[in-house]
């Protein structure tokens, strides 16, 4: 076998060569298309004979993982309740392909467009996986000339990035996406956002939080005032969005050195991206000698001032903070633009993990006009939820024992106490299912009861419906609470309402669910 391999090898080689050499010469394409059927005959000979299974390494592609049941049950919980502020707000539900065509993706993510991963022509067609979730709606919006939307998508979305899988930074992820598209009045919008972002983090309490807002506008017109070309705002605004991982001595080094910002310009932008605060600051820039000679400035400064007035209206005013350093690198931003961040490290066991920002969006009101023919623009705003790291705090208290989860929502286990029962308990099975009661029973003809109501402890099933000889010659059947162990018979018949009033009744008390 082994001397037939290394004879066939080298003929596909040889083979291999005159090929090449044909190409080489342009020899007539029936020529070189006769010897390539020759050549591919060759390899599938080899395939052939090569079919002992090969060693691998089993393992995820880099930078996307497998989630395992208890993982699946938190990130449900989660995304359940994260739908469930979306549509208190009157949000509609979309969904678009996970990949676009490449130029529908190109030039919308200003330097992170390198991220994008390019996928092989499919019959004519150059294509991308989708990098977020907001260009797609563009599209959406644009290709079906819609002016009015308020929709949510989640689904997940993909990136070329460095994973740190530890912190919730994958290449494979889900977006959660709440978007209002039309034109409204100003700022109107932009703080019900924000206020979805606030009942969210909320419901999920994972930990205190502050959202940081900031304006495009106002950036521009800092960097004008500062000295910066107007060709270099969007560059420049790409390393200001840096400040949340660097130290300022870093990020001006980067936009001297590599942005090609005059050292002078980038010191007068350090004055102002330390600076924080509420109204009282937009209030006091709005008398800056430099800034307030940009009118882009005056524009972002006013709308801020308009925003942090509904914000407090909304009952949200002591969760934002007005803050210059806030930037976002991405191109299509053109108004206000926030950042939710964890305040304090989340101490999970013994340790603190530090997580950062946690939602993030603004305003692009340029971004549908791109997609349409006459460039019609629709306004919008929205937030994205970075469910991710939510998710990674959330994992990581179940892995250090301080939180624990169901995997399923099986409400009661129909069991037997004595053997020849399996019939009896298909049929009871059945008439649970049908009365939409989530039921499940053992598999084995004759299972242990103790093996049956270990399954219903360890898996925090509340109800076993147990079935005994003597119990049915009567037409009665027991109904067991598996936390107090009380059992009480029931009438056979009246068993369906008897299971669903007890349920009830343990959904009242809370005890019932995740």
């Amino acid at each position: 076998m082994a001397e037939s391999q290394e004879i066939l090898l080298q003929k596909i080689k040889e083979q291999g060569d005159l090929v090449r050499k044909l190409k080489a010469a342009k020899e007539a394409n029936e020529k070189i298309q006769e010897e390539v059927k020759k050549l591919l005959a060759l390899k599938s000979q080899l395939v052939t004979e090569d079919a002992v299974p090969q060693k691998f390494t089993l393992k995820t592609p880099k930078g996307t993982r497998d989630y395992n049941p208890q993982q699946m049950a938190i990130r449900n919980d989660v995304l359940q309740k994260i739908i469930a502020v979306f549509k208190k707000h009157g949000a509609e539900c979309i969904d678009t392909p996970v990949f676009e065509l490449k130029d529908v993706l190109t030039g919308k993510y200003g330097e992170d467009s390198k991220l994008i991963y390019d996928l092989k022509d499919q019959g004519g067609e150059i294509l991308s996986l989708r990098y977020d979730l907001t260009v797609p709606l563009a599209r959406y919006l644009a290709m079906s000339k819609i002016t009015m939307l308020k929709r949510y998508h989640i689904a997940k979305v993909y990136r070329r990035d460095n994973p740190a899988m530890t912190r919730g930074r994958y290449r494979e992820f889900y977006q959660c996406d709440f978007d209002i598209a039309g034109q409204y009045d100003l700022m109107v919008p932009d703080a019900e956002c924000l206020k979805v972002v606030t009942e969210i983090l909320n419901f999920l309490d994972i930990g205190k939080y502050v959202l940081k807002v900031n304006h495009r506008r106002l950036l521009d017109g800092m960097f004008e005032a500062c000295g910066v070309p107007a060709d270099k705002f969007r560059t420049t605004c790409s390393s200001v969005d840096k400040l949340d991982k660097s130290p300022w001595e870093e990020v001006r080094t980067e936009m001297i050195n590599e942005k090609g910002v005059m050292p002078e310009a980038a010191d007068r932008i350090g004055k102002y991206v330390i600076m924080n605060g509420g109204v009282e600051l937009a209030e006091k820039l709005l008398k800056d000698e430099k800034l307030s000679n940009s009118k882009a400035a005056i524009e972002g400064l006013e709308g801020i001032i308009l925003l942090l007035k509904y914000c407090e209206l909304f009952g949200i005013k002591d969760k934002i903070l007005f803050d210059l350093s806030l930037a976002r690198g991405l191109d299509y931003y053109t108004g206000v633009i926030y950042e939710a961040v964890l305040t304090e490290p989340i101490k999970i066991g013994n340790e603190e993990q530090t997580v950062g920002s946690i939602a993030g969006g603004g305003r692009y009101d340029n971004l549908v006009g791109m997609f349409d023919s006459k460039n019609k623009q629709v306004p919008c705003v929205g937030v994205s939820i970075g469910v991710e790291r939510i998710f990674s705090v959330l994992e990581a208290k179940l892995a250090a024992g301080e939180m624990r989860v169901r995997t399923n929502e099986v409400d009661v286990y129909v069991a037997s106490a004595q053997k020849n029962f399996l019939e009896e308990r298909m049929k009871i099975c059945t008439e649970l299912w049908d009365a939409g009661i989530k039921t499940e029973h053992s598999y084995k003809k004759n299972p242990k009861m103790l093996t049956q109501l270990q399954h219903c402890e360890d898996n925090c099933i509340p109800l076993a419906v147990v079935l005994g000889e003597s119990e049915l010659k009567r037409g009665m059947v027991k109904i067991r609470n598996i936390v107090s162990r009380q059992e009480e018979e029931v009438p056979r018949e009246k068993l369906v309402d008897e299971v669903n009033a007890r349920l009830a009744l343990l959904n009242t008390k809370g005890i019932n669910g995740v």
